[in-house]
C-alpha cells in the first residue's frame, strides 16, 4: 500500500512516499519559499538571443530568465517556468499556449497586462505528488500544514500524530549523504559539479566476486539507483562509474540501467557508455535538485529551526520555554529567514516565544548559533 507521509517543521514540509518496502519517493516543499517551478508570468523581452534559442526576460520581481523562441524586444510575453533557478543559473521559460494567447495584450487599461506580473503559481511539490499517486491517503502530522494543503486535497488528509518513524527519518536523513547504499553491496557517491553530476559505484568486496558476479551485482543495484536520482532531483548530464566491471563489458550494463529509470516522471534518457566505460545519463532538469535546496541560505536557515526544536524534544518532550530565543546566522541565511515570516513565527508558536534571528556576518551560511 501505497502512503504519503508530510512531516511538517517549520516553513518546510518533507514529503515521503512509501510502500511496503520502504522509501520510493520523496521532495520538499517550502510555501514560504516557492521556486517557481510551473509558474505563469507575463514577461518582458528584454534583449534577444538568437544564437542561444531565446531571448533575456524580465519578471515582476526584478529578476530575469530565459524565454526559449523568437521574441521582439520590448514584447510582452505570456510564459510558463519550465526549470527553476539553479546551479548559478536563473529561471528558464517557454512560451505558455494552454488556454492563453503567447503574447499578451499591451493595449489593455489593466494595470496587471502592460507590464510583468506573476499571473498564476504552479503546482506545489505536494500537489506534483498527490497526482503521481492518486491512491495515496496524506498522513499530516501538524494542523499548520492542514491550513495549507489545497482544498482539492483535504479529503485525502489522515492526521497522524507522527508522520516519520525512526526508520523513516533515518531513510530520509541518508538523501543529506552524499553516499549511498544500493542492493548486493554496492555503494554509490554522489558528486555533483557545476557542469554534471558524478555518480561512482563501488564495491567493498570486489575480490569475493566473480567477473560476472560483479556484473549482476552492478545490474541489481541499479532499481535503487534509479530511486536515488529521482529522489535527490539529480539532472542534466549524468555520469555512472560502474563497479569492478572490465571495460569491453560496460556497454552491456546501459540496457539494464534504462530499465531501471523507466517511469521516472522527468524521463530520463540512457545515452550509452563513453569511451572511458562511463554510463551517460540526461535527465531534465526542474525543480533544484535535493543538494542545492539544502545547501541554500533559505535551506540552511529551516534546517536550522527544525533542528533546534528536535533537539529541544528530544531532551525534553513537549516543555515549552518562556525565554526569548536567539538564532545567530550568516548574512544570507539571515536574510532568507527574516523574508518567510510564516516559517519564523510558527518557530515561535512551537517554541512558546517570538525568535529574534541575528546577523553574524563572520559566519559562513553553514553555520549558526543559538540562544534558548
Amino acid at each position: 500500500m501505497i502512503e504519503c507521509r508530510i512531516a511538517w517543521s517549520p516553513g518546510e514540509a518533507r514529503i515521503a512516499i512509501c510502500d511496503e518496502n520502504g522509501l520510493v519517493d520523496f521532495a520538499l516543499w517550502r510555501p514560504g519559499m516557492p521556486d517557481g517551478y510551473g509558474d505563469i508570468h507575463a514577461v518582458r523581452v528584454q534583449k534577444s538571443a538568437p544564437a542561444l534559442g531565446g531571448a533575456f526576460v524580465l519578471l515582476e520581481n526584478g529578476s530575469t530568465g530565459f524565454l526559449t523562441g523568437t521574441h521582439a524586444e520590448g514584447a510582452l510575453v505570456t510564459a510558463r517556468v519550465t526549470r527553476s533557478a539553479q546551479n548559478g543559473k536563473g529561471l528558464r521559460l517557454k512560451p505558455d499556449t494552454a488556454g492563453r494567447a503567447g503574447y499578451v495584450s499591451t493595449s489593455t487599461d489593466s494595470t496587471t497586462r502592460d507590464r510583468p506580473v506573476l499571473l498564476a503559481h504552479g503546482p506545489s511539490p505536494l500537489e506534483e505528488l498527490a497526482a503521481r499517486y492518486p491512491e495515496a491517503r496524506l498522513c499530516c502530522d501538524a494542523p499548520a500544514l492542514m491550513a495549507l494543503v489545497p482544498p482539492a486535497l483535504r479529503p485525502r488528509i489522515d492526521r497522524v500524530s507522527r508522520a516519520f518513524d525512526d526508520v523513516l527519518e533515518a531513510e530520509c536523513d541518508d538523501l543529506l549523504s552524499p553516499h549511498a547504499e544500493l542492493a548486493h553491496g554496492v555503494r554509490a557517491s554522489f558528486t555533483p559539479t557545476p557542469a554534471l553530476t558524478a555518480i561512482d559505484l563501488d564495491d567493498p568486496n570486489p575480490d569475493q566476486r566473480r567477473q560476472m558476479d560483479g556484473f549482476n551485482a552492478n545490474r541489481h543495484a541499479f532499481s535503487a539507483l534509479a530511486r536515488q536520482i529521482r529522489m535527490r532531483n539529480l539532472s542534466g548530464a549524468i555520469l555512472v562509474d560502474p563497479a569492478g566491471v572490465p571495460l569491453r563489458k560496460r556497454p552491456a550494463l546501459g540496457k539494464f540501467l534504462a530499465e531501471a529509470l523507466q517511469g521516472d516522471p522527468m524521463q530520463p534518457k540512457m545515452l550509452g557508455a563513453t569511451a572511458l566505460g562511463l554510463l551517460e545519463i540526461v535527465r531534465t532538469r526542474g525543480r533544484p535538485p535535493l543538494h542545492e535546496a539544502l545547501a541554500s541560505p533559505g535551506g540552511r536557515g529551516l534546517l536550522a529551526l527544525r533542528e533546534i526544536l528536535r533537539d529541544r524534544n528530544d531532551r525534553q518532550p513537549g516543555r515549552q520555554r518562556g525565554g526569548a530565543p536567539v538564532l545567530r546566522a550568516s548574512l544570507a541565511v539571515t536574510r532568507a529567514l527574516e523574508a518567510d515570516r510564516d516559517a519564523l513565527a510558527q518557530f515561535s508558536l512551537e517554541w512558546g516565544a517570538t525568535l529574534s534571528v541575528t546577523m553574524m556576518p563572520d559566519y559562513p551560511d553553514s553555520y549558526w548559533s543559538f540562544d534558548p
